[in-house]
């Protein structure tokens, strides 16, 4: 979208523009499939691919709990059988809705990719979600089919067209039609501009919403990704096949749009179907994997765990961080700790169809706290919560973010789509950020968020980030609490390591050296766990109605 202002106002170092307020993306755009041309994000996916793949024998994916694997030739194989037998045996329409409730497993891909081709709308969800959760999300997405478990099936109530069980007979037969042959499936027109998936967004702060995103989004993500890695091999050298290990869950937007990359590059990928940390490491020995999209909390667990020390991670090459702040110690103890592993920061929203800004290489990635610059294409502001003004460079207010992987809007909630697009098409993210001079962006923290003390902000991420520095603390959130005479004080949660028995006063003390009088911790609470999002954004709200009810024993 850069090229939306091709004028000479814009500070190359920056890419900030005096004239407009716009920020732009500091590297060169890349172009996108003509918006006419009828493209589904799976066929997209399938024909880079095509074009840069030949060995069917590779490993497409791998559970680690079951350890069941499946080549290339048969994922696309089961992909083609799949999509054949939905159209044969149910009635489904382009643009009708699938929602998805199963933990990781080696049939999802195949679900996800038959699904997109044939313009159905997939719609995964947590599969620990709550029945009540279960059935608000299904009340905006409107599904006419589910795919499920056995043991999610309950969760499910009755829809158009009944519900698929993954792990049944019937639904195997359903990928081994052996009849099938290249062409023989009714060819779908999908244009890029129907919706392919409904994401649901954390509910951080509200409740959750269903957010739609089209096929151009995906394929504005994937052209991207496939741009870089393109430009990662040498002249004409395609750059090394990578193992990916998922810890993040294949609902939520990072897993979703890894998951179409890993494809998109012909990679594998290595699954889990409930997370463990040691698990983790010994499928990094076994299956050498080099790399991982991670949240915070893993990398505070890379730092401060002994168990790293077991196992053989030497094949590491990479941990790709997103879904919350990373602090800057954090970062740095990473990187001492795992000199050979290159550890980059991203930030992106379930709105933004996964990243909106990027590191790329090591020089970016030694901007502690940084989570990079603009990504190709996109564009960025930092408006004055209060002015609405657009400002310069080092002045923070709230990122808007605009792009060909902003969302089509919220399912169901045409009022919550007009609070958060306006009619430019900007994004406005609820994010408290700056750019620096290079073109940095710096997330400071959630809008919503913010402690108000007296006449003061104070931003919890910041405190956390000090609170996970401390030695004997394994874990932290920050919270608001009420206070006659100051408004809100701030209050935290503390998960101290075993065998310490750092007090209350040792805590407040540890922080009050290192900040402004205003951003005193002025109560601390000892728990258990911190309760997080599966993309390790703390639930705030809980932490709020828990002191606020005395539920604090609860926790």
């Amino acid at each position: 979208m850069a090229e939306r202002y091709p004028n000479r106002l814009m500070d190359p170092k920056t890419g900030f523009c005096r004239q407009t307020g716009i920020y732009s993306c500091l590297r060169p755009s890349v172009p996108l499939p003509p918006i006419s041309q009828p493209l589904s994000a799976a066929e997209f996916c399938f024909s880079i691919f095509n074009s840069t793949f030949t060995d069917g024998a590779t490993t497409f994916s791998v559970n680690t709990t079951t350890g069941k694997t499946l080549s290339y030739s048969q994922f696309v194989s089961q992909v083609r059988s799949l999509t054949y037998s939905l159209q044969q045996r149910y009635s489904l329409s382009q643009n009708d809705v699938a929602f998805i409730l199963s933990p990781p497993s080696i049939h999802i891909p195949v679900v996800y990719f038959a699904l997109l081709s044939l313009g159905i709308v997939v719609s995964p969800a947590n599969p620990l979600s709550s029945n009540s959760e279960i059935a608000h999300q299904i009340q905006l997405s409107k599904p006419v089919v589910a795919f499920v478990t056995s043991e999610t099936s309950h969760k499910i109530p009755s829809l158009k067209h009944g519900t698929v069980l993954l792990d049944s007979p019937e639904f195997l037969s359903l990928l081994t039609q052996s009849n099938i042959v290249n062409g023989i499936t009714k060819s779908v027109k999908v244009n890029q501009s129907d919706t392919a998936a409904i994401l649901y967004s954390s509910g951080t702060t509200g409740r959750v919403k269903g957010v739609m995103m089209t096929h151009r989004n995906l394929i504005a993500m994937m052209t991207v990704i496939h741009h870089l890695n393109t430009n990662q091999g040498q002249g004409n050298e395609k750059p090394p096949r990578s193992v990916t290990f998922f810890t993040v869950p294949l609902f939520h937007v990072f897993g979703f749009f890894m998951l179409l990359a890993v494809v998109l590059l012909g990679n594998t990928v290595v699954l889990v179907e409930r997370f463990d940390f040691e698990e983790m490491l010994r499928a990094v020995e076994k299956y050498k994997v080099t790399g991982m999209p991670v949240s915070p909390p893993l990398v505070v667990a890379f730092v401060k765990s002994d168990l790293t020390r077991k196992y053989d991670l030497s094949s590491l090459q990479r941990l790709g961080c997103g879904g919350a702040p990373l602090g800057k110690d954090i970062a740095m103890r990473f990187n001492e700790k795992f000199p050979g592993v290159l550890l980059v920061q991203g930030y992106g929203l379930t709105e933004t169809s996964g990243g909106a800004t990027s590191v790329i290489g090591p020089e970016e990635a030694a901007q502690y706290g940084s989570v990079g610059r603009l990504a190709e294409n996109m564009e960025g502001k930092i408006v004055d919560p209060e002015t609405g003004e657009a400002l310069p460079p080092g002045r923070r207010g709230e990122l808007w973010l605009r792009g060909p992987t902003v969302m089509k809007g919220y399912v169901g909630d045409e009022k919550a789509t007009a609070e958060t697009l306006d009619s430019e098409g900007w994004l406005k993210t609820g994010d408290i950020c700056y750019f620096d001079s290079e073109g940095f962006l710096y997330v400071v923290d959630r809008l919503k968020e913010l402690i108000k003390y007296k006449a003061y902000q104070v931003p919890p991420a910041e405190l956390e980030h000090l609170l996970l520095s401390h030695p004997e603390i394994v874990d932290a959130a920050v919270i608001p609490y009420p206070n006659e005479e100051a408004g809100q004080i701030p209050m935290a949660y503390v998960v101290r390591n075993p065998g310490s028995n750092i007090t209350e006063a040792q805590v407040m003390d540890f922080i009050a050296k290192q900040v402004a009088p205003h951003k005193k911790i002025r109560r601390v609470v000892f728990i258990n766990s911190i309760p997080k999002t599966p993309a390790g954004k703390i639930l705030r709200r809980e932490l709020v109605n828990h002191s606020l009810s005395n539920g604090l024993s609860k926790l």
